[in-house]
């Protein structure tokens, strides 16, 4: 059945949206992404849901916020794919799991461990929550040609945040050799969105991916600002990993 009214939540109708997304938690960032589209404009602005409409290579990409935590993350991926959105890519924040990740660095998933619970209402944990192949490659070849410190691996996604950042200060006794765990197992960031944006993705039949960046050092117990340039520069990885993806799909189509 063809769309014909406004989404509920997200407040977006037909031709308000790209084929293309991408997808930070704040509302105030769209903006910020919105600088690196083609003439951008405000679409919307519905609850946690702010949207910027451009363009990238003259192809309609937006830029959509989808607010703190699993539930939210779920219900803009539902209706995106109403939409007609076949592509997600996450830009993000996250806290370091690795030594070796510093604050301002790209951490881009390949998968997610689903520490949380919105994606256990669609599947059982057994199922995992992987990115799409096409949206890491592009991530790694524009953080490359940038010349950004990035990491690639698997993330943790969490509900409660503060309980990684500071665990002992929780009532429950077991948290630090928890995240002593994950860390041991080569997990290299926390966040709180990328496990159920993969998840929806894959069963609605999304290209979806993530990158995030680094705040919170290991061990350090604080979520620090950093200068707006690291956030701009990760914007604009981003933004060129959709131009990857771009002109690869449209290849892809001259070939059929």
């Amino acid at each position: 059945m063809a769309v014909t009214e406004k989404k509920y939540h997200v407040g977006l109708g037909p031709g308000d949206v790209g084929d293309y997304v991408l997808v930070p938690g704040d509302p105030f960032r769209t903006p910020l992404i919105a600088k690196h589209l083609d003439d951008a404009h405000e679409v919307a602005f519905s609850r946690e849901y702010r949207t910027f409409t451009g363009r990238v290579e003259g192809v309609p990409v937006s830029a959509m916020s989808s607010g703190m935590g699993g539930p939210s993350v779920a219900i803009g991926v539902e209706e995106l794919h109403e939409l007609g959105v076949h592509t997600l890519l996450r830009v993000g924040t996250c806290g370091a799991l690795q030594p070796g990740i510093k604050m301002g660095d790209l951490v881009i998933a390949i998968g997610a461990v689903r520490s949380e619970g919105t994606p256990d209402g669609y599947v059982p944990k057994e199922f995992p929550a992987i990115a799409s192949l096409d949206v890491v490659n592009a991530l790694i070849e524009s953080a490359e040609a940038l010349r950004v410190p990035y990491h690639v691996g698997l993330m943790r996604s969490v509900d409660a945040l503060y309980s990684d950042l500071v665990p002992d200060q929780m009532p429950r006794p077991d948290l630090r050799g928890e995240l002593e765990m994950w860390t041991k197992a080569g997990i290299i960031g926390n966040d709180m969105e990328t496990s159920t944006l993969l998840i929806v993705s894959r069963l609605r039949k999304m290209r979806a991916g993530t990158v995030c960046l680094c705040v919170d050092e290991v061990g350090a117990g604080e979520i620090h600002h950093l200068d707006p340039s690291y956030m701009d520069r990760m914007l604009a990885v981003a933004v060129d990993a959709i131009r990857r993806l771009i002109k690869r799909d449209a290849s892809a189509a001259k070939r059929q």
